[in-house]
């Protein structure tokens, strides 16, 4: 007998019990789009954070004073950084393509009858090609600002919604603290980091005129850098923790007083996490393939009972065991498959639904997809077995005479 006539029987046997075949594949339907999704979801987030973390800078690297520690800020009370040492920095460190100085304060702002506790921050021209952020509209704080250390500012949009409401905010004044300071830009939108924080929420001043008019020195709370490509952020790191030791004095063998940040750290860490918690996840789900494996198996078992007469006509007219026990197997196996497909569809629906609901990418597993229907087919094969052994073990007299 030929494979497509075993092939044919099979399918004719499966159709004559549509719905008990349906109900059949539902648990391998319900295990492979649980995988399917859950894989989705894990890559998804992998690119979330990979874009966030981009989104931070170009070729980023931040120094910051105080001991450094595997993870979080560095701990603090120790000096802070000087402008004398940014300039090392820049004239030293020959892979490092920008470098800027910067100050941050949680300050009051003042608008009219408005006001809003924002971040400020101090810095020059540099930090936003760093940063890669431009303005919605106006301009940016640019050298002759900080030369002059002039009252100006460039807002998040956060800012301006709280204070400006429906007007134009360019050119309105507000008090930073006490001082006086004239809006020039409106930055472009950039919405919730991957920590969750408001990046729109913030204002920006020349250094110069943060270091005077707020700080009231021109110590440097921080340090942004960028690498010259990301081949060289490494090489850049190093320099610029050679030129920092160098410049306060640490010995050879003693600890940094100060860290030097890669964004690409905080990325790998969350990365990490996210594929530990997805491959958790998608193990869990995979025990919904090894339930819907043992209802295969049992429904077959049905099977080979309801048909046992029918089994035994056909070893009576010739049929071999081989015969019986492929129909069979091929029976399992196109329950599974066909619910490993069905799966697949449903799996990738569902990620495309839960991606574009939390605002995360949309990233179909490649990976995935071939591999839940191998293992889902696997699966009719390896539980399909018993029952299809015991079908073509069958006494052909004694399945005759079965009622």
């Amino acid at each position: 007998m030929t494979f497509s006539s075993t092939a044919t029987l099979a399918v004719s046997a499966l159709l004559r019990h549509t719905m008990r075949s349906l109900l059949t594949m539902l648990g391998i339907i319900i295990g492979v789009a649980a995988v399917v999704t859950m894989q989705a979801m894990g890559e998804g987030a992998s690119a979330y954070v990979g874009e966030a973390i981009s989104g931070l800078g170009n070729n980023m690297l931040i120094a910051m004073p105080g001991a450094p520690r595997r993870f979080g800020p560095p701990s603090f009370g120790v000096p802070l950084f000087t402008t004398d040492d940014v300039e090392a920095v820049r004239r030293q460190a020959w892979d490092v393509a920008r470098i800027v100085p910067t100050n941050t304060r949680m300050l009051r702002l003042v608008a009219g009858a408005n006001n809003r506790n924002v971040s400020v921050n101090g810095v020059t021209s540099e930090y936003f090609d760093i940063r890669q952020w431009g303005v919605a509209s106006g301009r940016l704080i640019s050298p002759e600002d900080n030369r002059q250390a002039a009252d100006v500012c460039v807002i998040g949009e956060t800012v301006r919604e709280a204070l400006f409401l429906d007007q134009d905010a360019i050119g309105q004044q507000m008090r930073v603290h006490d001082v006086p300071c004239r809006v020039i830009g409106v930055m472009e939108a950039k919405g919730s980091s991957v920590f969750g924080q408001d990046q729109d929420d913030i204002v920006f001043m020349p250094f110069s005129t943060f270091s005077r008019r707020i700080v009231g020195n021109e110590r440097v709370g921080s340090i942004m850098a960028s690498a010259v490509s990301q081949d060289l952020i490494d090489n850049a790191r190093v320099q610029i923790e050679s030129v920092l030791r160098s410049r306060r004095h640490i010995l050879p063998g003693e600890d940094d007083d100060f860290a030097v940040r890669d964004p690409r750290e905080v990325q790998a860490l969350l990365q990490t996490v996210t594929g530990v918690l997805t491959a958790l996840l998608a193990g869990v789900a995979a025990v919904s393939l090894v339930v819907g494996g043992i209802g295969i198996m049992n429904i077959m078992l049905v099977s080979v009972t309801e048909r046992t007469r029918e089994i035994g006509i056909r070893l009576a007219v010739g049929a071999r065991s081989t015969d019986i026990l492929t129909q069979f197997l091929v029976e399992a196996t196109i329950l599974s498959a066909l619910g490993g497909v069905i799966g697949i569809g449903m799996g990738l629906a569902g990620a495309y639904g839960v991606a574009r609901a939390i605002h995360i990418p949309y990233v179909v597993p490649i990976v995935a997809i071939p591999v839940a229907f191998g293992v889902s087919a696997l699966i009719g094969i390896v539980f399909g077995v018993f029952p299809a052994r015991k079908a073509s073990r069958l006494n052909p007299l004694a399945a005759l005479r079965f009622e």
